[in-house]
């Protein structure tokens, strides 16, 4: 089922496997002219604009954009029991992992009476994004509420696309997993018109603000990702969330039933999903396609986990030895990799570039989809060679604060003005020599 690729005579430089691993292709640029209006009315009409776009393009006008508290105590109420625990537990054990994420102050002694500080400042006002579409997720409001939360933000709002089914709100899971986390506001509107609305905020149709946001986090459709573009430097982003991808380091000591299983887990998310194993075993890759034929068959979501597996983004890829595997999967820089080999522990600790990583046959991706502690907002699109995964760290700015005396700055001055001299820039130099009377 998944297409080869042999690099067992050879492994490329970094960059050629850039260019030649299976890879989603999702062209924001291509987005940005059909998104660009969306933006711009939204801007410039508000509400009104948010809600016509609202109903263009989700067949769903709602009364009004924040939705009423009764109808997120009313979900939260109606929200079943296995369900309601599952997302407490979840929310337990984020909450316990992005604890311990919360960055401290620190003042570092540079000279005797001079000294900065590092102050961790927390975002004033932030927009989380939970998409809707082809699955409905109330995890994501657990992975982007718990940081948040423990970042000390002061002003949430999470932001859903409204559904036909549900009389313009949110789908209810969703609404009851942001109640169940203290949320009070919830916005039911999507797409790009949603990320323009956080942006520049407006006035609801009961004329109650809405604030506009600072930052804005959370996955989306490529609509989603051109808006964030857009609109990046108004506001601040995570990122650009593309389709989600696996990628699974094997050799034979890897179970193919574990490792079929785990390629098809996130191939139902979306036909763009991408699935890669990268293995010295072609036994092993002979047995998951195997596996796949049977399993695929049995799934709920057959035809788009089909669509996703058979498309250009996945495939198998071959390599002679362990290390010529991290070299691969450190070049993909997957959103999710998994290694599945012997000494799976001691191989993870090699690899360098992953949005995160699963040891072993126990850590399957789907445990970090739900319930591991760690945080399934991930880099995609191989962003994870130079970005993180959301954390603390997103809702946290460091500002330093400066504060020397007067003999420390005298005692530096003489440094301060030989560097603006030598930058041509030389009221720089008297902005200190003007504070001494004597000229030192």
């Amino acid at each position: 089922m998944l297409s080869r690729t042999d690099l067992r005579s050879a492994v490329p430089s970094a960059a050629e496997l850039r260019t030649t691993l299976p890879r989603a292709e999702v062209d924001v640029d291509a987005a940005l002219h059909l998104v660009r209006p969306i933006v711009e009315d939204v801007r410039t009409r508000g509400v009104d604009a948010a809600l016509e776009l609202t109903e263009r393009f989700d067949g769903v006008r709602p009364a009004s954009v924040r939705v009423p508290a009764e109808a997120l105590a009313s979900a939260l109420a109606g929200l079943d029991p296995a369900v309601r625990a599952a997302l407490e537990e979840s929310t337990s054990r984020a909450r316990r992992v992005h604890a311990d994420q919360v960055r401290v102050d620190k003042t570092t002694q540079v000279v005797p009476g001079g000294t900065v500080t590092e102050r961790w400042v927390p975002v004033s006002r932030v927009g989380l994004y939970v998409p809707g579409g082809l699955a409905v997720y109330p995890s994501s409001v657990v992975m982007n509420v718990v940081p948040a939360q423990a970042a000390g933000v002061e002003s949430l709002v999470v932001c859903s696309p409204p559904q036909a089914a549900f009389d313009g709100l949110p789908h209810p899971t969703v609404l009851a997993a942001a109640a169940l986390l203290g949320v009070e506001e919830v916005w039911a509107v999507g797409g790009a018109q949603a990320q323009a609305l956080l942006a520049y905020g407006g006035t609801d149709t009961d004329g109650t603000e809405l604030a506009p946001v600072d930052l804005v986090t959370g996955p989306g459709n490529i609509y989603v990702a051109a808006a964030k573009r857009l609109l990046r430097g108004l506001i601040g982003i995570d990122a650009e969330a593309g389709p989600t991808e696996i990628a699974i380091l094997a050799d034979e000591t890897a179970d193919p039933v574990h490792v079929a299983a785990d390629l098809i887990s996130q191939a139902e998310h979306d036909p763009l999903a991408a699935s890669i194993l990268v293995t010295t075993s072609v036994a092993l890759a002979d047995e998951v396609d195997a596996e796949l034929e049977r399993q695929v068959k049995a799934t709920r979501h057959a035809e788009r986990v089909t669509t996703a597996l058979t498309g250009a983004q996945s495939g198998t890829v071959l390599v002679a030895t362990v290390t010529d595997g991290l070299r691969v999967v450190d070049a993909y820089a997957a959103e999710h990799l998994e290694i599945q080999t012997a000494d799976a522990r001691a191989v993870a600790a090699r690899v360098r570039n992953a949005g995160a990583v699963f040891v072993g046959a126990w850590s399957p991706v789907s445990l970090g989809d739900y319930c591991a502690g760690s945080n399934h907002v991930l880099p995609t699109g191989g962003c994870a060679r130079h970005s993180s995964g959301l954390s603390v760290q997103t809702f946290l700015r460091g500002i330093h604060v400066v504060d020397y005396s007067e003999d420390a700055l005298r005692e530096v001055s003489g440094h301060v003005v030989a560097l603006a001299e030598a930058e041509d820039l030389p009221a720089h130099g008297q902005a200190v020599t003007a504070r001494f009377r004597d000229g030192a």
